[in-house]
């Protein structure tokens, strides 16, 4: 008798596996979420250690995001071709080190080197993380539970606001120093964590190691309190797939999709969150300024994440992603119009809440439009994407920000909208399908 990794995923149900699963991904993913936002937290420091002026410091994006997208783009191909495990314990290793390194840089030039390299560690975790965790998932939790891990994000938000808002209330010297310190010590403790999972079943079965498959599977099955298949039972064949490249005739037009859309998403999101941080703790807006109202607008990302993670399973994962683009775009419209404090904070809290939902869709969505043997390349190739946009973000639209930060906010709308329609044009459901 054989039987499809997916049925017996189905069969072990979403339980105390992975649970863990979730603890050990969502702890490094919080950590990665720290120093990619760490960027707008430690620019105005960073610049007062070394007599630069801010758009100078902010070069420290700018060189993270580019080792993020060479990072994400090689690192993807990498785990398609030797293995999810071995591609996340050795980011992850590199994450903490050159994040750790980045806290005793003795000047500018070796900070950029080190928020280069750190970079790229992070730009290799975050894809493969999620393609190894939807390869784990059974089909009918696999949206939500995807969002509960995007989710994490909001934590090393929240974490690394308050981080900042500690070190200006205490007036310490050096402030970046000791939020890149914070930032790193979750990638610590996730090195060894690591080491726990398992190489992923789907990604066995492809490369013909059958009775690996089968040990997963049954390890699976025995944490989350079920029965284990018996000695007559195989695993079946994967199934063929037509068009495993990101380009193939059958994918192509997906791809180019979903990639725009990774592109304009980034490009709104970095745009906004690099710059307000400094905006809002420096001259503000009426009551909407500083470290304490940065908190509150991490905070608002949870609940979007809450709906993202009950939209995705409810009403599918292309309406969900559609929606919170067009709230989004709202959010960044009514920033825009606003006449007075009240006005601008909600509608900062709103983009807040819209983008984060919109990022846990994305994330829901884009492994499960890929075949196994290019899920990874294809995270990859989308979080390469991303990454570009947040290399943009802190350096071409300084000149867009200086001439107008409301007319920039208003080019992020139109952006955010065009990914509204280019996700629209998606041409799959993925709700409750199996993974090829």
């Amino acid at each position: 008798m054989k039987i499809a990794v997916e049925d017996v995923l189905t069969r072990a149900e979403a339980g105390t596996f992975q649970k863990r699963l979730l603890g050990i991904f969502g702890l490094v993913w919080a950590a990665d979420a720290m120093q990619v936002l760490a960027v707008g937290f430690t620019a105005a420091s960073i610049a007062a250690t070394f007599g630069l002026t801010v758009p100078q410091a902010l070069q420290t994006g700018t060189l993270f995001f580019l080792g993020m997208m060479i990072g994400a783009f090689a690192f993807g191909r990498l785990a398609d071709r030797y293995g999810r495990r071995r591609v996340l314990i050795v980011t992850v290793a590199c994450d903490a080190v050159f994040g750790l390194l980045s806290v005793f840089a003795p000047s500018f030039a070796i900070l950029l080197v080190l928020r280069f390299l750190t970079g790229i560690a992070v730009g290799g975790t975050l894809p493969v993380d999620y393609a190894m965790m939807a390869e784990f998932l059974p089909p009918k939790n696999r949206g939500r539970w995807l969002v509960f891990l995007e989710g994490f994000w909001a934590v090393g938000t929240v974490i690394v606001a308050l981080t900042a808002w500690a070190a200006a209330s205490a007036g310490v010297t050096d402030a970046w120093r000791y939020i890149f310190a914070v930032t790193a010590f979750p990638a610590l403790i996730g090195i060894w964590l690591r080491l726990w999972v398992p190489e992923s079943p789907l990604y066995l079965l492809r490369k013909g190691r059958t009775e690996e498959v089968k040990t997963t599977l049954n390890h699976i099955l025995r944490t989350n309190g079920k029965p284990e298949l018996e000695e007559s039972v195989s695993i079946a064949p994967p199934p063929a797939v037509k068009g495993e490249g990101l380009f193939s005739p059958l994918l192509r037009r997906r791809t180019l999709l979903v990639l725009g859309t990774w592109f304009l998403v980034s490009l709104s999101y970095y745009g906004v969150f690099t710059w307000l941080p400094a905006r809002l703790a420096g001259e503000g807006f009426g009551f909407v300024r500083g470290y304490g109202f940065l908190v509150i607008v991490a905070l608002a990302q949870i609940p979007g994440y809450a709906l993202a993670a009950y939209g995705v399973e409810a009403w599918g994962r292309r309406p969900t992603l559609v929606g919170f683009l067009l709230a989004s775009a709202l959010g960044c419209f009514l920033f825009v119009v606003s006449t007075t404090g009240t006005m601008i904070g909600g509608s900062i809290l709103l983009m807040s809440f819209a983008l984060l939902g919109t990022w846990g869709a994305l994330y829901a969505f884009t492994p499960e439009l890929y075949p196994t043997a290019s899920r990874g390349t294809g995270m990859g190739a989308a979080g390469a994407m991303a990454r570009l946009g947040g290399l943009l973000a802190p350096s071409v639209l300084t000149f867009a920000i200086a001439h107008s930060f409301e007319a920039t906010i208003a080019l992020f709308s139109v952006l955010l909208t065009v990914g509204a329609v280019l996700a629209f044009l998606i041409d799959a459901e993925t709700r409750d399908g199996a993974l090829a």
